[in-house]
């Protein structure tokens, strides 16, 4: 488990296909937060819950099946690219931001960067199946930055939307200071919102009203 508090920015140092597999190895340059880390630990990288191999040089190595690939911005990163860094989070420690998983649900695309002197307001368009999910000063996860929403679309808009608010410390120590339309970033939504609507989904229809005088 994670909290959405990045700790470092790492810089990918390169994505290898994998031979004969749907897979790539990702290679990541790092510092401080690779101490301690184990073979097989878990470190969540632009917010995807990646498991760490062994790797030579200053850095770490992730193995990136092709399901991850598809469905989050992993695939589209270059060498050069700097990417968001949190280790898990140990069962001591202080929790801060909220529960995130590292199982990023879907990608968004940013549509409109505002600045606002002492801080910038970041619209998002996300998929429409995401939307019900998404509230109003509720949580989520912008490639794995724990953030408060502060807007979001009407139920039935044309396109799917939220906002979220960034201060200089955030623009600063994570990659969403490099925020611009069409940038895609990786989105997880409330791990408990998600629970809530599938329970709804299976919650059994409501009987029919019966009419007064009808007989039982």
């Amino acid at each position: 488990m994670f909290t959405g508090i990045i700790e470092e920015l790492g810089r990918v140092s390169a994505i290898e296909p994998i031979p004969g597999a749907d897979a790539a190895r990702l290679r990541i340059a790092a510092g401080a937060v690779l101490d301690g880390l184990p073979a097989g630990g878990s470190l969540a990288v632009n917010g995807v819950c990646l498991t760490a191999v062994p790797d030579t040089g200053d850095g770490f190595a992730a193995d990136v099946m092709g399901e991850t690939l598809a469905r989050t911005s992993l695939g589209a990163l270059s060498p050069g690219d700097p990417v968001n860094l949190e280790r898990c989070m140990p069962a001591g420690g202080r929790f801060d931001g909220h529960v995130v998983q590292g199982h990023v649900d879907a990608t968004g695309t940013i549509a409109a960067v505002e600045d606002l002197g002492g801080w910038t307001r970041v619209r998002i368009a996300t998929p429409a199946e995401l939307a019900p999910l998404i509230a109003e000063k509720g949580s989520i996860a912008v490639d794995g930055t724990s953030l408060t929403i502060t807007a979001v679309s009407e139920p039935g808009a044309e396109r799917a939307w939220f906002e979220v608010g960034l201060i200089p410390a955030t623009l600063e120590r994570t990659v969403l200071g490099l925020a611009a339309p069409g940038r895609r970033v990786n989105l997880e939504a409330d791990v408990f919102a998600k629970y809530a609507a599938r329970l709804a989904a299976f919650a059994p229809a409501p009987a029919p009203a019966q009419q007064i005088g009808a007989p039982a």
